[in-house]
């Protein structure tokens, strides 16, 4: 079995940043052993914007500069990143200017991963995106999302989003809801 585990947007901005919350800090170390322990390539996405970003429609809407290109916000978080450098696996990094990467499920169908499983943040905002892209790009592989690894804006929108992954038949890990 061919597997792929995508780290989404660990990001300082989404951890203890300008968008930070405590549920994206408290599953800090639950990401760091998912990365140590996978059995299987690693990508990770970066959420990535420019000075201009108050000018763009996302700006317009969520009027908080964040992960600036460069930035320290824009850079994992210094514990995933020793994770993902100790696990001495190659990681392939997408940049991302908006929440879901079309380049990243086209890379996962090109791949032919089985199995994709999806850790990170937000899980009702850039989870959601890349794991539906993703589902639409290779229906037939087995996608998973283990919420034990993942934060949402607030925990309600988290719990919300996890429940529409399952309607589009996403298996769910670790879901203590």
């Amino acid at each position: 079995m061919k597997k792929l585990l995508v780290v989404v947007d660990m990001q300082n901005d989404f951890i203890d940043g300008a968008l930070g919350t405590n549920e994206a800090v408290a599953i800090v170390p639950a990401v760091e052993k998912k990365i140590a322990e996978w059995d299987g390539d690693i990508v990770c996405t970066l959420d990535t914007h420019s000075d201009d970003y108050l000018a763009t429609s996302e700006g317009k809407k969520l009027p908080v500069v964040h992960c600036v290109k460069d930035s320290d916000g824009w850079q994992i978080n210094d514990r995933v990143c020793v994770a993902v450098k100790t696990s001495r696996k190659n990681v392939k990094v997408f940049t991302k200017g908006t929440f879901g990467s079309v380049e990243l499920a086209e890379y996962i169908k090109e791949q032919d991963y089985d199995y994709i499983e999806f850790i990170g943040l937000c899980t009702d905002i850039c989870v959601i995106s890349n794991v539906l892209v993703t589902k639409a790009m290779v229906p037939e592989a087995t996608i998973v999302v283990d919420a034990a690894c993942c934060a949402g804006v607030t925990p309600d929108s988290h719990k919300n989003a996890l429940t529409a992954m399952k309607s589009c038949q996403i298996d769910i890990a670790n879901d203590l809801c």
